[in-house]
């Protein structure tokens, strides 16, 4: 008696369970990747909104009362090794009262022959008065591009919410920092090119 050759079953076929967990972790990765893309900026954003870890939150307009109390206010910079600009402030330290608009400048030149673009990261110190330093205008908010050779001369709008007062925790807070430091630009950036300081 002959024996009929083995044959084998028909491979089964995905069931649509199947099909919709591989669908769920191709989208899980991908959300992965994109919130990675992401978190740098939603991050500084967080940051700016909160004032958290010494970060100045950006506000549209200045506040409508101005206190007696008066903090000064120092100017720290200084430039990644990868970008060859010199960048300083323009002035030293200003005194102003709480809820009074300070105007600072920075000095930035391109020490090349060729143009270079950067961002600068900033905090203010101490940490703690980071929710109540807030920034109207900076050129901090967007990519700046220098030309080779070029100078310019770049503004910062701020000043200290009066909230300050109602915190106990910041009673003893005399003198902040505001801080910078450029960097080479992530080419994504948008750009800002720079107008030339007036002679």
């Amino acid at each position: 008696m002959s024996q009929s050759p083995n044959i084998a079953p028909p491979a089964a076929r995905p069931s649509a369970a199947s099909r919709w967990t591989v669908c769920l972790c191709v989208f899980a990765v991908a959300g992965m990747i994109g919130l990675t893309y992401a978190s740098a900026p939603l991050y500084r954003m967080f940051c700016q909104v909160t004032g958290f870890e010494g970060t100045p939150k950006r506000v549209a307009e200045a506040p409508k009362e101005v206190l007696t109390r008066r903090v000064t206010v120092r100017f720290d910079t200084s430039v990644s090794p990868s970008l060859a600009w010199e960048f300083a402030p323009a002035q030293g330290p200003q005194t102003l009262k709480v809820g009074e608009v300070g105007l600072a400048f920075f000095h930035a030149k391109n020490l090349t022959g060729k143009p270079l673009s950067g961002t600068a990261s900033f905090n203010v110190t101490p940490e703690k008065v980071g929710a109540y330093f807030s920034k109207i205008e900076c050129f901090c908010f967007t990519e700046q591009r220098l030309a080779a050779g070029q100078e310019v001369d770049m503004p910062v709008q701020y000043f200290i919410d009066p909230e300050i007062e109602q915190d106990e925790n910041m009673h003893d807070v005399k003198t902040i920092t505001l801080s910078y430091t450029f960097y080479p630009s992530h080419p994504r950036v948008a750009v800002s090119t720079v107008p030339s300081s007036p002679n």
